[in-house]
């Protein structure tokens, strides 16, 4: 690594360190102190509430066993299936029968997932678009464990991921039995084309590793998404996660150790230098999912950049109003 580069991040290591010695000198002043203690234990409460509802509730917070079996012989009936049950990108959806468990989990109990209007997502072939945040893909898995478990009949999300993620070992296999698809443009149309449902997060790796202090504002929107769903005629569903920006909360970003790791980014958190790679386990913060009205668009796929941004735009305020909505009927991060 360069010497100037190596200086920049010590100096940024030092404002942050400042910056993190202000916030605990603030937070120990008896009314910022009183305040805090206040809102920690509202929500606590509130979260305790809501886990003791489920927990406790008759049948707990997990599907009957004949509801899973009907859902499961749903995405069965896909005609994209083979004879062997795989379709050709390999998903297997009697493989979901070991996946639901964790997600149901992950959806009802440590994000307590509310599912705003998402009986918007039609059936036929549909692009979902959404903001991206989190650090690790959580909002995403969430946005496709919703469309299984909430969504009546259910479908099965196919999102489009990192190349680095699919060549990650055990995780990489995992994600593809689950559905997911490496994030080339090919596999995208082949998907609409095949009436699928497909996620995409057009700010890429720059809105999952976003720090805390830029949280619920989206960075800029690639137009890829827009080009396909003209060429494929696709409606677009705009979806906005809250919730997945406090999940973890990176301080910065390490660009030159995730260079050599050849990963996306390396999010560094307050509980980095006590848990290592751990730190990234996303707290039990409370998701609420908003899904908008699908949006159709006209025009020619090739069209100048100019033309197709003002279409993005289009997409991106519809995701920002959800976005502020869910903010301002929020009570706090985890209730």
């Amino acid at each position: 690594m360069p010497r100037s580069e190596f200086l920049q991040n010590i100096e940024k290591l030092q404002r942050i360190g400042m910056a993190l010695s202000q916030q605990l000198v603030d937070w120990t002043e008896p009314h910022h102190r009183r305040s805090l203690t206040d809102r920690m234990a509202r929500e606590a409460s509130g979260m305790a509430s809501e886990l003791a509802t489920l927990l406790l509730a008759p049948g707990g917070y997990q599907l009957p066993r004949e509801e899973l079996d009907r859902r499961i012989a749903h995405l069965l009936s896909n005609e994209n299936l083979s004879e062997f049950g795989t379709d050709p990108f390999g998903f297997a959806p009697e493989r979901m029968r070991g996946i639901v468990p964790i997600l149901e989990f992950m959806y009802r109990v440590w994000f307590r997932v509310e599912a705003h209007d998402i009986h918007r997502v039609p059936s036929g072939r549909c692009l979902i678009v959404g903001n991206h945040s989190g650090q690790l893909p959580f909002d995403g898995a969430m946005i496709g464990a919703g469309l299984f478990l909430d969504r009546d009949p259910p479908r099965m999300m196919r999102s489009m991921v990192e190349k680095f993620a699919t060549s990650l070992p055990f995780f990489g296999e995992f994600i593809l039995r689950c559905g997911q698809v490496t994030g080339l443009p090919d596999n995208a149309r082949r998907l609409l084309e095949a009436e699928e449902c497909v996620v995409v997060f057009p700010e890429g790796a720059r809105g999952v590793s976003k720090p805390f202090r830029d949280r619920y504002r989206m960075t800029p929107f690639g137009h890829g998404f827009m080009r396909l769903a003209l060429r494929t005629d696709t409606p677009i569903v705009p979806v906005a996660v809250v919730g997945a920006e406090e999940q973890t909360l990176q301080l910065f970003d390490f660009h030159w150790l995730a260079k050599a790791l050849r990963s996306p980014a390396m999010p560094i958190t307050p509980l980095t230098p006590l848990l290592g790679p751990l730190s990234l386990v996303p707290s039990p913060v409370k998701y609420r999912i908003y899904y908008g009205e699908p949006l159709r668009f006209e025009g020619d796929p090739d069209d100048d950049e100019a033309v197709i941004a003002s279409k993005v735009a289009e997409v991106r305020g519809s995701i920002q109003r959800m976005l502020d909505r869910g903010l301002a009927e929020r009570k706090g991060w985890f209730i």
